[in-house]
């Protein structure tokens, strides 16, 4: 399976610079693509190749006046961008066939210069990693690498990445073998709520953090600051970045939480059993922004990766099971609530339930049901593999090629 590892990475003033031109090549050679694209289905609803689609914005382009600077840069990032071009109409149209589940993907747009978060990718012939540790990029030169630890093999691409808050990433996309881990008997189903984060089927529950909330005044302050800059003044581009980097530091803090907290439920339990809720509903009532602050949609996705990785098993029960109406010991319906009421008795066997434990385990029953019941899936619990690098992002060779950029699966953590 093809995982991502993340860096920061620290390039000089000049290196900046290169960056800053390699990403506005590499946009512009997406829009140029784009454009043209669309002015060919527009005429005569023809698509035109790849091949010759790169010979005409890059090749060709390379050769006139207005685009002669593309020269400057590497032509891997560029090419990397029409591969990019070619993912986004596949997505859009596997979803309009229905092979693409998930939500409607639309068509692919024009990249704006605005964007303050920009990428590129380097497949295997524009990146190099040296014996002293830095990673070398085409036409950019060695970058300083922050190493946390060592990667697992050796990688086929890396993406350069610059969020708003002005920091420098590297992901490497690396093929990792599964790491199952050793079976155990638990399994644990798990309500999500705001008031109370998650609380399990076997009592235990997990605090809501609310990392948003316990930062607002920090932000508030921030962006007051912002807003009184003149528009247009580098007092304001600082105070933007200030702004920036006190949301990265939120997003930063919550990821981390999130990180420790699935890999102790996926440690610690054979199967989790989760409720599917409707995050993008009620991030449109008056509960918004507790929702988005919960980020039920990222723990979910990170227990599915990892159960992938060391051979445990998630699912997803229906959003339509009432699990807060129903019994989980004579399994009566009682009918609905409201949300003030945190404990209930039941009408047919008369025990006094816990609003939000009752639905864990009510949720745990229907899991393990569907489980034993499922046909069609795969024998063993976690074999198939959840959120795969794109094919596109995992470089140019589908063999595997010796490795000649130093020792990448060795790097010491500095």
């Amino acid at each position: 399976m093809h995982l991502r590892y993340s860096f920061r990475i620290e390039p000089s003033p000049g290196q900046c610079a290169a960056l800053a031109r390699t990403f506005g090549c590499a946009r512009v050679v997406f829009n140029d693509a784009l454009a043209a694209r669309k002015a060919a289905y527009k005429a005569d609803k023809s698509r035109i190749a790849t091949g010759v689609l790169a010979r005409q914005v890059i090749t060709e382009a390379k050769r006139t006046a207005e685009r002669a600077w593309l020269a400057e840069v590497s032509v891997d990032a560029l090419q990397s961008s029409l591969r990019d071009l070619d993912t986004a109409y596949k997505n859009f149209f596997e979803s309009v066939s229905g092979r693409r589940r998930g939500r409607r993907v639309g068509l692919p747009v024009f990249k704006s210069r605005r964007d303050r978060r920009q990428s590129v990718r380097f497949s295997r012939n524009g990146f190099r990693l040296r014996d002293n540790g830095r990673l070398n990029l085409a036409k950019i030169g060695d970058v300083q690498v922050r190493w946390s630890r060592a990667l697992p093999s050796v990688p086929s691409s890396v993406t350069v990445i610059k969020d708003a808050s002005g920091r420098y990433f590297a992901s490497f996309v690396v093929d990792v073998e599964p790491e199952p881990l050793p079976v155990v008997e638990s399994e644990v189903g798990i309500d999500l709520g705001l008031t109370t984060y998650a609380v399990l089927s076997d009592g235990k529950t997990i605090d809501n953090p609310r990392f948003l909330r316990r930062a607002e005044r920090r932000l508030r302050k921030a962006q007051q600051a912002l807003s009184r800059k003149a528009k247009g003044s580098n007092n304001r581009v600082k105070a933007r970045i200030r702004v920036a980097k006190a949301h990265a530091k939120v997003a930063d803090t919550r990821r981390d939480w999130a990180h420790k907290q699935t890999s102790k439920l996926v440690g610690e339990n054979q199967a989790v059993y989760l409720e599917d809720l409707a995050v993008s509903g009620l991030a449109r009532t008056r509960l918004a922004k507790s929702v988005h602050d919960a980020a039920w949609s990222m723990f979910r996705r990170m227990l599915e990766d990892k159960a992938a990785r060391t051979g445990r098993h998630v699912a997803v029960v229906g959003r339509w099971l009432p699990s807060s109406q129903t019994c989980h010991q004579c399994w009566t319906i009682d009918g609905k609530k409201p949300l003030h009421v945190r404990a209930w008795t039941c009408g047919g066997c008369g025990v006094t339930h816990d609003r939000d434990l009752n639905a864990a385990r009510v949720v745990l029953a229907a899991g393990q049901a569907d489980r034993q019941n499922a046909s069609g899936g795969p024998v063993r619990p976690g074999v198939k593999t959840s959120r795969p690098a794109l094919p596109v992002e995992r470089g140019t060779h589908p063999t595997p090629q010796p490795d000649t950029t130093g020792r990448q699966a060795g790097i010491p953590a500095r």
